[in-house]
This record gives structure tokens, C-alpha cells and sequence, in this order.
């Protein structure tokens, strides 16, 4: 990732800018100190020249104020001629005053007019009192001329007398203009300095910034997954080192890398064909991983999934919460319907923590249950129904053998009447263990049917007849079966004996389930692949609601009827098995209060027989 930034933030410019702000404060200190050491020197050699003057025109004073026979006129003008001796370099006013403060004499043609008069200088007046000489030194700071008193004295013996002072105000211009032009060049050769400083540093900053350059772009090309091109290594120093590191780490990033990549794609070869699902979530329970067997048995998406949180997804979250299961390993099952259809799937719950025991978030797995939960249903219905059944034959048994035991034998009248209940339930519960035994054996794949080439139609006409030659043997006749048969010779591959015990038990159920008098319709029907065979009769009719259960083991539509007749509830079941063995299908459909139609159809492939095959 390039990431933008300004040039002054660039190392390019940081790195001569870090030069120039050590050069600029190294000349700031010595440039103060240069210049305060000059200044310092100058002022100090400015006094000593003053005062030596001071002290020169001060010997050449005393003679002249000693004197008392000069009159003022030559007084005055002797010491202007002494005035006019008193040589500087620097711009000075020179006043000579008496011991009354009066001035005698000065340099300062403005002021000669006030010869004569009295000062008001504070330093004279103390200077004339105390006899030592007095300077005023603020000039340095506020920029003021130098001032100096000095007192004229005469030495007569013991005596020291006062004759007056000197008063010495030198102007600070020249050595204002000293330092300006001192400072002037100090500027000049800082700035020189920088720039000269400046260009070294940035040239020399090369050796730095090209190997960090390099070290960079090959940063980027790790982040980016190029491996290839290796940093140059410029030098055996420090930054050279830290180029071979770099090469080492992104050969190390790229094993690893590789490692990585290898193991997403294992994990996701892993992840893909597996037959359950599995979910992958972070510490909050929102989904970051989903595979695809996942994704089918949950109806969703990639993009609805990823993201959303798995309690939500899953549907359980009014009944559980995320804190439930980050205590430890759980399992649940969840009802979901897909497309209409109820599926039961069972999710398994585990934590995934690190080695300090930080949760990470969870993994769940999927299954889909719906099978296994519908075959333990019906384990759990069939024993039900199988104990039901068999309770209700056996306690009849009970009763009429006890009431046999008690003295009913002796009846003439009774005790056939209950044989023959005993024999009819006896027979019952055979007919029910034969065909438990039948589907035990159809689901176990125990049954290995005997097909051979049948005429399918010869054999429905075999067992019409045989059923017409039951009702016409009594006495009056309740049903009446109507054929609609193809025309054509049907053979189809079957066990004759099982496809016997199919048409059986569907005329049998449409003569129990038909008023009397009625009219039992049967139909064979070619079509290009397959026969279609059906029974209608004009019974009761089912309700809409018990087809789809119509096939089950046990289930009767009307038990109360069903158990008076005899039936066992498997024979639908049994029928089913059978056709399904066949490759077929079976089906019903009915009205209520108008009748039911059962259909079965089969695979079939015409035929073509030779002629001698025929003749024989």
C-alpha cells in the first residue's frame, strides 16, 4: 500500500533539514558569543582609550586652573587649546567644570554659549563631593552614549585639592556600526554555510536515503506478494545488514506464504466436500466462515450468510444464547423448512479457544437429520402400533379363553361362537407376523425376487377371474368387477407371486371399502415405457389430509372398520415395497363420498418375438 505524504515529511529533505537546524543553532551560539566577546572587547578598549585621554587632558588642566594670575579671558582660552589636544576616534564631548559646577570650557561649539553657567549633572555634583570618578555604563543596553566624570585634583604636599572635573560623553555610533557589520557578515556566512551545508548534506544524505528507497519498494512488493526481486545491498554497514535481513524475511514470508496458501486450500478441499456443514464464527457469534454443504442445507447464500450472526441464521435465537454456548461444547436440534420441506438438522457446538484460554469464537457443525429422526419416529410408531396390534388379538384371545375356563365350553350355543373368535384372531396375528416378517425382509434386501418375462395382462385376467368365481359362489353377489384391459399382449419382468400378493391385497381392499352392490372398475394401460395399472372402487373415499400417510406401515383410515374385517395395516406398505422393487411407483387419489383409485405402474419394453418363438 503506497501511501501518500508531503515532500517536507519525505526523508530526502528531513535528513538535510536536520543539518542545516544543527548548523544554524551551532552558528547561533558562537555568533552570540563572537559578538558578545567583540563588543565586550571593543567597549573595553573605547574605555581604556577615554580614560588615558581623560587622565592626559586632566595633566594639562591642573596647571592651568592652579594658576591664578591668568585672567578668565586666557584661562578659557588656554583650556579650549588643551580641549582642542584631546584626540578620539570615537565622537566625544568634553566639558570642563569648576568645584562650583560651573562651566569653564567645552568642545561642543552649541554649548560654548553656556560657558559661565552652572550644570545640573547629577554625576558632576557627585564626583565634585565624593573626588572619584563616576561612569555611566547602561549604554550597552539602552543604546545611550558612554558617560564619564573625572575630578581634576592637585596635589600640594598632604593636600588633595579640588579644582573641578571632566566630563567625557562619547557616542556609541561606531561601535553600533562595529557590530551591525560583524553581524552582517556572521548572516552571510551562516546563510552561505547552510546552503553549502545544506547541498553536502542532501548529496551525502544519498548514501542513506537510496538503500532505505530500495528497502521500501521491496516492502511493498512483500505486501504484495512478489518475491522475486531482492533489495540491493549497497554497502557492509548497518543499512547493507538490514537489506540481507529483508531479503531473508520476504524468502521466510514466502514459505510461509506458500504454507499458508496450502493449507487454506487443503482446509478448503476439506471444507467443500464434506457431507456436513460447518460455520465458523468470531467471539461475537457473527459468521466469518460457511462452506457450501452449509449453505444447501440452510437455503442461504454466500452473501446472506457471512456476516450475519449464527444464532440468527440457525433460528434458535429466541431459545438460546450466544453466552450458552461459549461456556462449553453443545449440541441442538433445529426444525427448519427449505423450499416448503421440514428438515431436522443437529448442530454441534465447540468452542474454539487459544492456549491462554481466550475465546476466539465457535465452529458449529451441521447434519442433516431429517432421515435418521423420521426412521427413529417410525422405529418408535412401529413398535406402538405393532404392540397395539397385537394387544388387541391377543386380549380377545384372553378374554374368550378365560370365559371358555370359566364354564362356557359346557355351552353348546357360546363356546363355538368364541373357538371361532380365538381361531379368527389367531389367524389374524399370523397374517401380521407374515407380513412383518415380508417387510423385514423387503428393507433388509433379504427378498431376491424371481423375475422372468410374464403376460402381465393374462395375469390381471387370472385374478379377476378368480375373484369373479369367489363373489358368484355366494349366494348373492355384492360387487361387480368391470375390466378395461389393453388389447395388446403386455410382458413385463416380474415375480409372478409378488405382483400377485400386490393385486390381491388392492381388490380385496376396494371389496371391503365398497357398498354393496357396487362396481369395482380395473384398468391396464400401455404407454411407450411403462404400464399403468388401476382399481377404482366407490367407497368412502379418503380425506385429502391421510393420503400422503396412506402408504405407512400400520396406518388405517378407519381403524374401527379396519380391525372388524380383519386387516393388519400392511398391506399398502408391503405393496409399496413390492412395486418399488419392481422400479416402480405407486399412488392414490380419491374423493371423499365418491370413491378411491389406487395406481401402480411398471417399466415395460415391447417386444418382438420371432416366428418360431411364436409357433412354439
Amino acid at each position: 500500500m503506497n501511501r501518500s505524504f508531503s515532500w517536507i515529511q519525505s526523508i530526502y529533505v528531513k535528513i538535510p533539514l536536520l543539518f542545516v537546524v544543527i548548523l544554524v543553532i551551532v552558528f547561533q551560539f558562537v555568533s552570540i558569543y563572537f559578538i558578545d566577546q567583540l563588543e565586550t572587547q571593543t567597549v573595553t578598549a573605547m574605555k581604556e582609550q577615554i580614560n588615558t585621554q581623560i587622565d592626559f587632558l586632566s595633566n594639562n588642566v591642573v596647571p592651568i586652573l592652579e594658576d591664578q594670575q591668568l585672567t578668565t579671558e586666557d584661562r578659557n582660552q588656554r583650556l579650549e587649546q588643551a580641549l582642542d589636544s584631546f584626540s578620539s576616534t570615537y565622537s566625544t564631548k568634553i566639558q570642563i567644570v569648576n568645584s562650583q559646577e560651573y562651566l569653564l570650557a567645552t568642545n561642543d561649539l552649541a554649548e560654548r554659549s553656556s560657558i559661565g553657567t552652572r550644570t545640573n549633572d547629577e554625576l558632576v555634583r557627585n564626583v565634585l563631593i565624593n573626588q572619584r570618578p563616576l561612569e555611566d555604563d547602561y549604554f550597552i543596553r539602552f543604546q545611550q552614549p558612554y558617560h564619564v566624570v573625572k575630578p581634576i585634583l592637585s596635589n600640594k604636599g598632604d593636600r588633595t585639592i579640588m579644582l573641578g572635573a571632566i566630563v567625557v560623553q562619547t557616542e556609541m555610533d561606531r561601535i553600533n556600526e562595529q557590530r551591525e557589520k560583524v553581524t552582517d557578515l556572521f548572516l552571510r556566512a551562516i546563510l552561505i554555510a547552510i546552503l553549502a551545508g545544506f547541498i553536502l548534506a542532501f548529496v551525502l544524505s544519498q548514501g542513506i536515503t537510496t538503500p532505505i528507497e530500495n528497502m521500501r519498494q521491496q516492502a511493498l512488493r512483500i505486501s504484495e506478494g512478489i518475491y522475486d526481486f531482492p533489495a540491493e545491498v549497497f554497502g557492509h554497514d548497518e543499512i547493507g545488514d538490514l537489506a540481507l535481513t529483508i531479503n531473508d524475511l520476504a524468502v521466510k514470508v514466502r514459505d510461509a506464504q506458500e504454507s499458508t496458501e496450502s493449507e487454506k486450500q487443503r482446509l478448503d478441499g476439506v471444507l467443500r466436500h464434506m457431507t456436513d456443514g460447518v460455520i465458523g464464527t468470531d467471539r461475537r457469534g457473527n459468521i466469518l466462515l460457511v462452506n457450501d454443504r452449509a449453505l444447501l442445507l440452510l437455503g442461504l447464500y454466500q452473501n446472506e450468510a457471512v456476516g450475519q450472526p449464527i444464532l440468527e441464521t440457525l433460528g434458535i435465537n429466541e431459545n438460546y444464547t450466544l453466552a450458552k454456548f461459549l461456556k462449553g461444547d453443545r449440541e441442538v436440534l433445529v426444525n427448519r423448512f427449505v423450499d416448503g420441506t421440514k428438515t431436522v438438522l443437529k448442530c454441534e457446538f465447540s468452542v474454539i479457544r487459544r492456549e491462554t484460554g481466550f475465546v476466539t469464537g465457535l465452529v458449529c457443525v451441521i447434519q442433516d437429520v431429517t432421515e435418521q429422526e423420521k426412521n427413529e419416529q417410525e422405529r418408535r410408531d412401529f413398535v406402538s402400533n405393532v404392540s397395539h396390534e397385537l394387544r388387541t388379538p391377543l386380549t380377545s384371545i384372553k378374554s374368550y379363553s378365560e370365559a371358555l375356563v370359566d364354564g362356557a365350553w359346557k355351552d353348546e350355543t357360546i363356546a363355538p361362537e368364541f373357538l371361532e373368535v380365538i381361531q379368527s384372531e389367531s389367524n389374524r396375528m399370523i397374517r401380521m407376523i407374515g407380513n412383518l416378517l415380508d417387510l423385514s425382509k423387503l428393507d433388509g434386501g433379504q427378498v431376491k425376487p424371481n423375475f422372468e418375462y410374464i403376460d402381465f395382462k393374462r395375469l390381471v385376467n387370472y385374478i379377476l377371474d378368480r375373484a369373479e368365481f369367489t363373489l358368484e359362489s355366494e349366494a348373492k353377489p355384492k360387487y361387480q368387477i368391470i375390466r378395461h384391459l389393453t388389447k395388446k399382449e403386455i410382458y413385463v419382468e416380474i415375480d409372478q407371486d409378488r405382483m400377485t400378493q400386490v393385486i390381491d391385497n388392492l381388490m380385496n381392499n376396494a371389496m371391503k371399502y365398497s357398498p354393496d352392490g357396487s362396481k369395482i372398475i380395473v384398468t391396464l394401460a400401455d404407454y411407450r415405457d411403462h404400464v399403468v395399472f388401476s382399481v377404482q372402487d366407490s367407497g368412502l373415499g379418503i380425506p385429502q389430509k391421510d393420503l400422503p400417510y396412506l402408504f405407512d406401515r400400520f396406518y388405517r383410515v378407519d381403524k374401527a372398520r379396519s380391525r372388524q374385517q380383519g386387516g393388519t395395516g400392511l398391506g399398502l406398505a408391503i405393496s409399496k415395497e413390492v412395486i418399488e422393487l419392481h422400479g416402480g411407483k405407486i399412488w392414490v387419489k380419491s374423493e371423499e363420498n365418491k370413491g378411491s383409485t389406487f395406481f401402480f405402474s411398471l417399466p415395460y419394453t415391447e417386444l418382438e418375438f420371432e416366428d418360431d418363438w411364436e409357433d412354439a
